[in-house]
């Protein structure tokens, strides 16, 4: 198995026996989307909500443009729109200590723009693990579409 790494603000589209891994999600996203009977899937590391903002800047960064360019090359790879899902994790509040300013909140901002992308494509997040205030490293495995999980804070990891 060979593990294709996505840095921040990027994406990657892969098929088995491959796995995609991304490091340092802290308020960032990291977000897959696969199909299961295809055997493809892409990540995203996702570091901000829209790009209306700042519209010349790398499209990727973004999830209202990272979304829809990868998951075209998802369907060039074999991916049918129909039977795409998605698995998301990070979104953290790494600023906790500096109070509630909305501005510190980009990690929700992720998530509520990330799931507004799913939604219009109709992508289902089968599961999640965001939010808190310690930052995560992410490795979906495509044959099984499993999504390990590791914290900063634990040597322990999990599956979703």
């Amino acid at each position: 198995m060979n593990t294709v790494l996505v840095g921040m603000g990027d994406y990657k589209v892969s098929r088995v026996p491959d796995a995609l891994m991304t490091i340092g999600l802290g308020s960032c996203l990291g977000v897959c989307v696969y199909d299961q009977m295809a055997k493809v899937a892409g990540m995203a590391h996702i570091m901000l909500p829209s790009s209306r903002d700042m519209p010349q800047s790398n499209p990727l960064k973004y999830a209202d443009t990272c979304l829809s360019i990868m998951m075209s090359e998802i369907n060039r790879l074999g991916g049918v729109s129909s039977r795409l899902k998605a698995k998301v994790a990070g979104g953290a509040q790494m600023f906790a200590a500096l109070g509630k300013a909305s501005a510190m909140h980009i990690g929700e901002k992720n998530m509520d723009a990330v799931s507004e992308e799913l939604k219009k494509y109709g992508i289902p997040i089968l599961a999640k693990d965001v939010g808190g205030n310690v930052g995560r490293t992410i490795t979906f495995r495509i044959e099984t579409s499993e999504l390990y999980i590791k914290t900063a804070k634990s040597s322990n990891g999990k599956v979703i």
